[in-house]
């Protein structure tokens, strides 16, 4: 990883890593001395990796990469019950976070057997607590790759699903570390002197993306610590910087063409990209001709690399997520995995058979059951609905489960639901999307009262249940809308019939 594929004797005019703060501070690392120091992991180890955007984060990358260590990216909202749940589901030996999230795990590691090693990136110490700066100053920068195998595992992340907690995806050293270099060289059209800026939480599944895009093409990654959403430092950064390659989920740009786009001027800036949600066609409209640049939307999952996409160069047609990206055969089929014709809205399902393509995931970990339960016929659904015209062109419907896509987060509704039901004042609840103008769709909870808070004040009683759920679980997944219901539409068996609801509010 030390070394991007370019032509021999030539090394690329930027560095491999630029990363500023805002505030005037900077980091520059060249794609040396990203291959040195690392942090004691032994292959096959496990290390959950929750930090902000900090330049350790894709130091630590880079080191689990080159020891043959399986990294673990979680976002840095985990409360104590996430982080719980997945160091022990996946038995990481190892984990590395800041300040903030220190006290938490401290609260929770004596229930996780298998945590031998905490790591804090922090300029001061902490009790129980390796530091990792001071580890790095002290760290030889001699040190040999491992020789891992294509099916080895690299990465493992976990995935919200409809049913339970969330689910783990494992990724191999094939699958995300070759998988990405062709989307590299055509969706996101990086060479060795374009600066790439992805501004995607550290968490998510897009930040290695970016990671496996850009670095074997030579291209040098940006990152601005950015610790709250700002559309005005987006723009301003911009303007001031000779950055490329700019790549945010479709919630950030409809932030952005709210603002008035005439007053900056990007010189350097030449190709955009987005994914992760569905991109409204007035969007991209609104940014085309306010700053001259097409927005170049691709379609993916945590389980794949890009499954779709609108190359650099290619006819864009607004409102669609572009053809099939090689090497997947991508089709629309029906629920026995049947291929339907064009036109036909059906399940978005990429081939696996005969031969399983080498970017694709390994599994879920330690679920046989969810594994199987993805394939149908030769194909594996995503679980995504969309309609596929004559030129080949996919057009996405919406989800076939009840799982929210708010603002690129996925949220479970059980997580939501298991949230709430800890509060007594929650008899049961239901929980939905439900349409909204900047997120596309936010969380929705319909709740039925115990009989003790019917009659609290509603507007005081949302608050409360909204503060709730923030407490229990990553406060991302709270509702954003409530409503107090007598009742929950239920089949005759008595399951909810969360898609009578969300039929309801989408119907609005």
């Amino acid at each position: 990883m030390s070394k991007p594929i370019i032509l021999a004797g030539h090394r690329p005019p930027n560095p491999a890593f630029w990363w500023v703060d805002g505030m005037g501070a900077e980091v520059k690392w060249s794609f040396e001395e990203l291959g040195g120091g690392v942090c004691g992991l032994q292959p096959g180890d496990r290390m959950m990796l929750v930090l902000p955007r900090l330049p350790e984060w894709w130091l630590v990358s880079v080191a689990c990469m080159r020891t043959g260590a399986v990294m673990i990216p979680g976002v840095s909202q985990l409360t104590e019950k996430d982080l719980k749940y997945r160091l022990q589901a996946s038995r990481a030996k190892s984990i590395i976070t800041s300040d903030s999230l220190a006290p938490r795990v401290d609260a929770i590691s004596a229930d996780c057997p298998s945590l031998q090693t905490k790591l804090l990136v922090s300029d001061s110490s902490r009790p129980g607590w390796m530091n990792f700066r001071e580890l790095l100053r002290e760290a030889s920068t001699e040190h040999d790759c491992v020789r891992t195998k294509a099916q080895d595992p690299l990465a493992i992340y976990f995935t919200s699903g409809t049913t339970g907690a969330p689910k783990m995806v494992e990724h191999s050293q094939a699958s995300y570390g070759l998988g990405f270099v062709a989307s590299g060289r055509q969706w996101v059209a990086l060479t060795e002197s374009d600066i790439f800026w992805n501004t995607t939480d550290t968490a998510w599944v897009k930040a290695a993306w970016t990671l496996f895009s850009a670095w074997p093409n030579g291209s040098c990654i940006f990152v601005h610590e950015l610790p709250r959403v700002d559309a005005k430092v987006i723009l301003k950064t911009l303007s001031r910087l000779p950055i490329t390659t700019l790549c945010c989920v479709p919630t950030l740009f409809r932030l952005l063409v709210q603002e008035d786009l005439t007053r900056y001027q990007f010189q350097s800036l030449r190709h955009c990209l987005t994914g992760g949600e569905a991109l409204n066609p007035d969007v991209r409209e609104k940014w085309k001709s306010q700053t001259g640049l097409e927005l170049h939307e691709g379609y993916g999952q945590s389980e794949t690399v890009v499954i779709c996409a609108n190359p650099k160069g290619t006819k864009i047609k607004s409102g669609s997520m572009g053809k099939a990206s090689p090497p997947y055969d991508v089709q629309i089929v029906d629920d026995e995995g049947n291929i339907l014709p064009p036109g036909a809205e059906g399940n978005v399902a990429v081939r696996v058979r005969p031969d399983r393509p080498f970017c694709f995931f390994n599994c879920y970990l330690d679920n046989p059951e969810k594994t199987a339960a993805s394939e149908q016929g030769d194909f594996y659904i995503t679980g995504d609905r969309a309609r596929m015209d004559k030129d080949g062109y996919f057009w996405f419907m919406g989800r076939n489960d009840d799982v929210i896509n708010s603002a690129s987060y996925r949220i479970g509704p059980v997580e939501v639901e298991s949230a709430l039901a800890e509060h007594p004042a929650v008899l049961e609840s239901a929980v939905v999307s439900s349409p909204d103008p900047i997120r596309g769709e936010v969380v929705k909870a319909f709740i039925v009262l115990s009989p003790a808070y019917s009659s609290h004040d509603p507007e005081e009683l949302t608050r409360e249940l909204q503060e709730h759920v923030k407490r229990v679980t990553a406060p991302y997944k709270y509702p954003r809308k409530v409503a107090f219901v007598s009742e929950l539409p239920k089949t005759v068996s008595g399951k909810i019939q969360r898609s009578k609801l969300r039929s309801q509010e989408w119907k609005k």
